[in-house]
């Protein structure tokens, strides 16, 4: 018997007592998390077929969806630019597209 014998068997046991992960542990395990499974461009998709392109720009006004938007060339900014990222995973979680100054609760005189 080698030395690594023992240390397989250990393995073997540890790896028994480990119960195996299902989907509804899975899911259990982010229960606060809305974004939890949902990559950025099935978010972004989403965004641009319920508001459009028009309201995503007034709403986060970067160029990316102000000129010539495309959901390729947004993911490339939004995975580059946190901030941006995160006002845009916070508009599909709140639902809350209107213009910067509007959410800050400034009045425009």
């Amino acid at each position: 018997m080698n030395d690594d014998e023992p240390k397989i068997e250990e393995e073997l046991l540890q790896n028994e007592a480990e119960p195996e992960e299902s989907e509804e542990s899975a899911e259990r395990t982010y229960p606060n998390d809305p974004l939890h499974g949902v990559t950025l461009k099935a978010l972004l998709t989403s965004l641009v077929e319920q508001y459009g392109w028009e309201t995503l720009a007034n709403a986060v006004p970067i160029r990316c969806f102000e000129e010539n938007p495309s959901i390729s060339s947004s993911l490339k900014f939004l995975r580059k630019t946190p901030w941006a990222r995160e006002k845009v995973e916070q508009m599909y979680i709140t639902g809350d597209v209107r213009p910067a100054w509007k959410r800050r609760g400034r009045s425009k005189r």
